[in-house]
């Protein structure tokens, strides 16, 4: 042991989150210790004093309520990450606050496209103000596994539909509408759609516009919004379900804003709206998401690629490609319901195309090991 009394001994003790820990000092443990670190300016330390806290029983358990109040929005995630599964009284109101919910109706019809189950569901989402009293809600999609593509039995398909295969997604939070013009107009300073109506979804936006909007949003907020990559899009409009729509085997212009003149399977033509809608004029999917069929083109991240041979299975998005085309998922107000299913693709210049909409999505930053709390 050095003899320099400035130097610490063994069982001195420091308190958790400097920056520089002496050699031989013992670390402030216990809750002192997640309290100091939750007060680090650094948001990776405030989110492992959480994951710490749940060894302190109750004491532990108020940290982590506290931390729903924290500035940092991924701290409030990771908060909400280690509490959603608990049913402490005390807890609901907090998420009530700061993660709240908001119910809606799940609608499944037949292959006649007649209804034949509806139930009452819920989604946790948080608001994102974009100013002037415009606002983004992002919807919290849990992280699953699911087959990605059509199988061989549903007809129509293509060869850009194939091969099926297994994709792992992460937990995300993508909108909960396709973004609006008054939300576009509130980031860009301008409004490019020619149906023009606030709560309309903005279109005429070519793939660099979104991706400019996304970049705006990372510096009016410090959160990494994106578009969505392809398999994130199409895992959060299936919403558990493996039909060629998130409603069933088909669809009709009472759910869908599409070209009803051309129907689906056994379903009845409809009328051919011959422009977009505001958005959630119609119910979503079973997590809570807004017109993924029809409406407009959504923009993805992925480069033009004509099968799914060597797509990545994690939930990214596919960076390689030889040309300027990216992928559009979703149909649009002016397709047939074919061109709307959830595993349909087409690819369009990045320079834009009339129907061009697109959704952002923001990930979790919380580490691995809070996702199977």
């Amino acid at each position: 042991m050095s003899e320099n009394k400035n130097e610490p001994r063994e069982y001195d003790a420091v308190r958790g989150g400097q920056n520089s820990i002496p050699v031989n000092a013992a670390v402030l443990g216990g809750i002192p210790g997640v309290k100091s670190r939750l007060a680090s300016p650094i948001i990776e330390v405030r989110i492992a004093a959480l994951s710490e806290a749940l060894k302190y029983g109750e004491a532990g358990l108020d940290v982590i309520i506290q931390a729903l109040h924290d500035e940092s929005m991924q701290v409030k995630l990771a908060a909400y990450s280690l509490l959603k599964y608990r049913d402490d009284l005390k807890i609901k109101p907090p998420f009530q606050d700061y993660l709240p919910t908001f119910e809606f109706d799940v609608i499944t019809v037949d292959a006649e496209g007649t209804e034949n189950s509806r139930r009452k569901s819920f989604a946790h989402y948080f608001p994102e103000d974009l100013g002037d009293g415009v606002v983004l809600d992002m919807v919290y999609i849990p992280g699953g596994t699911f087959m990605m593509g059509s199988p061989a039995t549903e007809s129509p398909r293509n060869e850009r539909e194939g091969p099926q295969h297994q994709v792992t997604v992460p937990a995300f939070y993508a909108g909960k509408y396709p973004i609006t013009q008054a939300q576009y107009e509130a980031v860009m300073g301008n409004n490019p759609s020619y149906f023009k109506g606030e709560k309309r979804p903005v279109e005429q936006v070519s793939w660099n516009k979104a991706v400019e909007l996304c970049w705006k949003l990372y510096e009016k907020t410090g959160k990494n919004y994106r578009l969505l990559s392809e398999a994130e899009w199409e895992y959060a409009c299936r919403g558990g379900t493996a039909t060629p729509f998130y409603f069933g085997e088909t669809i009709t212009t009472n759910l869908v804003n599409y070209d009803g003149r051309y129907s689906f399977g056994g379903a009845p033509r409809g009328p051919y709206r011959e422009q977009t809608i505001d958005v959630g004029s119609f119910p979503p999917n079973a997590f809570g998401l807004y017109d993924m069929h029809g409406q407009v083109g959504e923009w993805c991240s992925d480069k033009e690629h004509d099968n799914y041979d060597g797509a990545p299975t994690d939930g990214s998005f596919w960076k390689t490609g030889t040309n300027d085309y990216r992928v559009v998922r979703g149909g649009s107000w002016n397709y047939h319901a074919l061109y709307c299913r959830a595993a349909y693709r087409c690819y369009i210049s990045g320079r834009g195309h009339g129907d061009g909409g697109f959704r952002v999505a923001v990930a979790l930053a919380v580490p691995s090991s809070l996702s199977c709390v």
